[in-house]
This record gives C-alpha cells, structure tokens and sequence, in this order.
C-alpha cells in the first residue's frame, strides 16, 4: 500500500473543505429545513383545526336537520291540533258533544257545565285558554265507565280529566254517580 503524503497546501484545503461542508449543513438545516419543518407543523395543525371544524359542522347539520325535520312535525301536529278547536264559544258545541260521546257510550243523562276559563301564562300558549268542565253521570257502572274515560282521553287529545269522583247509589248498588273534571285546551277566537 501506497502512504498517502499530503503537503501544508493540501491540507489546509481539505480543513477548509470539511469546515465548508460543516457550515453548509449547519446554513441548510437552519435557514432552510427549520423554516420548512415550523411551517409543516403549522400547516398540520391548521389542517387539524380544520378538520375538526369540519366534523363539528357535520354534527351541527345533522342536528339542524333533526330539527328541521322535528319543526315539520311541531307544526303538522299544532295544525291538527288547532284543527281540534271548533269554531264558536265553547260553552255552545262542548255540553252537547259530551252528551253524544257519553250516549255513544251507553251512558245516558250526561250533563257538562263550565267551570271556570283561565288563559296559559306560557308565551308560546298566549292564544289558548283552558277551560275546565264538570260532567256530571248520574248512573253508569264500573266497566262501561272504564272504557268511556279511556276513549274520551284517547279520542280528545286536548281534554284530560282532572279528577273523578265516584258515589255508590244506595237504592241500585250495580250503578254509580260520576263527576268527571276535564280540562280542555282551546284557541282563543
């Protein structure tokens, strides 16, 4: 093997090469990868923000059309509900709707009379009142009672009844006196 002599000259070039190749790479990895690599990073996390924007306003769709689609059935069932309320004061169609329902029944004698009226204080209620009523059966018996009071809840879905008050008739112990109290919702008009 050949020794390799290298002269002053030679030297000093291969230092200041080395040296020159050193501040090269410090020069590349500083002034220009660091710029690249901060910039990357701020990229991804603004790519992240972004995607987690994105996700957000699909949950936030899907919610708006939930709504959507809960508005449309709120205003389907307002309307029929509104459709419920008939025209005229109350105390006019309600006493003699009640004596046909309970007729129907087999329930005869019925009599319904106002109680008292009361407007709802929610503002979303502010044009309907509550009226609440008195129905008075003078002779039923238990089972066709039963089923009369479950097809008036099912059958008016704004009346519900408040309170009933059942007496035993001592001269026909098979039949009872009833007082139903209802409430019933209604438009203003």
């Amino acid at each position: 093997m050949k020794k390799l002599k290298l002269t002053k000259d030679q030297i000093q070039k291969l230092a200041l090469s080395t040296l020159g190749f050193f501040v090269l790479l410090y020069v590349y990895f500083t002034f220009f990868l660091g710029p690249l690599n901060t910039s990357r990073d701020s990229m991804l996390a603004t790519i992240a923000d972004v995607q987690n924007k994105i996700d957000s306003s699909k949950s936030e769709m899907a919610k708006t059309t939930n709504l959507e689609r809960q508005a449309t059935h709120a205003t389907t069932r307002f309307a029929a509900l509104k459709a419920l309320s008939p025209e005229g004061a109350p105390i006019a169609w309600f006493t003699p709707r009640m004596k046909a329902f309970f007729a129907s029944q087999e329930i005869d004698k019925a009599t319904a009379r106002l109680e008292n009226s009361v407007a709802y204080k929610e503002a979303d209620l502010s044009g309907w009142m509550r009226y609440n009523w008195a129905i008075d059966l003078p002779q039923t018996d238990f089972s066709t009672l039963g089923k009369a009071v479950a097809a008036l809840e099912n059958g008016e879905p704004l009346l519900s009844v408040m309170r009933i008050t059942i007496r035993a008739t001592p001269e026909d112990p098979q039949f009872q006196q009833v007082n139903l109290n209802v409430s019933t919702a209604l438009l203003k008009r």
